[in-house]
């Protein structure tokens, strides 16, 4: 897809990746939509790069539940998704509230697909768009106190995989966004857990899985969707955790071969 002229909606837009992903898809000649409960900081991003702002609380289920159409109305219509925003709480699971349960599992999980089922319908009678939900490298391979994380970041990456499946045949593409650490707010936060700390340390002591810049994961996923790629990873080095997750699914796909997707 060129991205000139487009417009590209970005939830946790306000700060971290999101913000990156933001200037990454202006200075590609997007028009960007910008979705945060931060109002403040979307007005001053949206002025900076030209876009336009739309505060919300995406954990209401009234504001989730018409973003999209909130979105169009007030700028125009959608032509990529972007599917950024999420959410961890460092330690162990039983040591979690409810509370913060339910909230991970709503906006890694629930308002990713909830957004997409929104987007679909438009995309298709316009002939034309393009999902990107980010994941995590968290959906392969967890370290200590990331259990509800995890869990909600492999929903995300086989759920994308499965709608990629469904409508394959049509004109909206799919992107899945395989990271490893990114550092932003969040992974400091996941930082001050211990275990979490010294896991992270080795992984990047042995190279497994050294951090990524956001503005390195911004510019690869703008590259993703003006080339369609189904899978964006990095770092690069984990292409052969990606391939192993992924084997079990073209296995399916090839077995499946010839039979409709859809009714």
């Amino acid at each position: 897809m060129q991205l000139a002229g487009r417009r590209v909606l970005i939830t946790g837009a306000s700060r971290g990746i999101g913000r990156a992903l933001a200037a990454a898809f202006a200075s590609a000649g997007a028009t960007v939509a910008l979705v945060a409960r931060d109002g403040a900081a979307l007005d001053a991003l949206a002025a900076e790069l030209g876009g336009t702002a739309h505060p919300a609380d995406l954990l209401d289920p009234e504001q989730r539940n018409r973003l999209v159409h909130r979105v169009e109305d007030e700028a125009g219509p959608i032509d990529v998704l972007v599917n950024n925003a999420g959410l961890a709480h460092e330690g162990p699971l039983w040591e979690s509230t409810a509370d913060e349960l339910e909230r991970q599992v709503q906006l890694n999980l629930t308002v990713p697909l909830e957004l997409c089922r929104q987007a679909v319908p438009r995309m298709l009678r316009r002939g034309s768009g393009h999902l990107v939900n980010v994941a995590s490298m968290a959906a392969l391979a967890s370290v200590p106190g990331m259990t509800t994380y995890a869990a909600t970041k492999a929903g995300l990456a086989h759920g994308t995989a499965a709608l990629r499946d469904e409508l394959k045949g049509l004109p909206v593409a799919v992107t899945t966004v395989m990271v490893g650490g990114v550092p932003t707010d969040m992974l400091a936060t996941g930082e001050s857990y211990e275990p979490f700390h010294k896991a992270f340390e080795r992984l990047r002591r042995i190279q497994l899985v050294p951090d990524t810049t956001a503005d390195a994961l911004a510019g690869a996923v703008v590259k993703g969707v003006e080339r369609g790629t189904r899978t964006v990873y990095l770092p690069r080095r984990a292409a052969p955790l990606v391939a192993l997750v992924e084997a079990p699914r073209k296995m399916v796909n090839v077995a499946l071969a010839g039979l409709k997707r859809r009714v």
